[in-house]
């Protein structure tokens, strides 16, 4: 016997579930495109080929993803510009959330197709976010409920406010 235990987030499975059902490059297109103020859409910055917006399914507060505009499903898809520009605004993610959250650390990462864990595989992107000693405890896997301490809004301007020139 491994030791090795499992926790179950039961809930993810009718999130994905629901994005399935959607074209596979058309959420974060939809988002980038949608006649919304970015403080309601909680864009954070736009460039030319690439974007930054919360996830507003955040592992905790300041989740930031970066992504192409383009819907990409692979890296070697990406264009040169997309590459660089991509590359930068993670960066400049990193560097935003250090302003606005002090953090111990930042998680950066991505998970390319199913398999690899990705819940949107038609459209890749880089999750940015903050991460502090003992940021996680048992609510969510006892009571499937993260606690979060301020709302999207607050996120976004925090973040918003901290956001480098690139």
């Amino acid at each position: 016997m491994s030791g090795l235990e499992h926790l179950w987030a039961t809930w993810r499975a009718r999130y994905v579930k629901e994005e399935a059902g959607r074209a596979p490059d058309s959420l974060f297109e939809d988002i980038e495109r949608a006649e919304m103020p970015d403080d309601e859409s909680y864009i954070v910055w736009r460039g030319e080929t690439c974007f930054s917006l919360l996830n507003i399914y955040p592992y905790c507060s300041g989740h930031l993803l970066v992504l192409p505009k383009r819907a990409v499903t692979e890296l070697d898809d990406l264009s040169e510009e997309e590459h660089s520009e991509l590359w930068t605004t993670v960066r400049a993610a990193v560097a935003a959330i250090k302003a606005a959250y002090a953090p111990e650390g930042v998680n950066v990462g991505m998970n390319l197709g199913r398999s690899a864990g990705a819940g949107i595989t038609g459209h890749l992107h880089v999750h940015c976010l903050p991460r502090w000693s003992g940021d996680t405890n048992f609510m969510t896997a006892i009571a499937n409920t993260r606690v979060l301490p301020e709302e999207l809004a607050e996120s976004w301007r925090k973040l918003r406010d901290a956001w480098p020139e690139i």
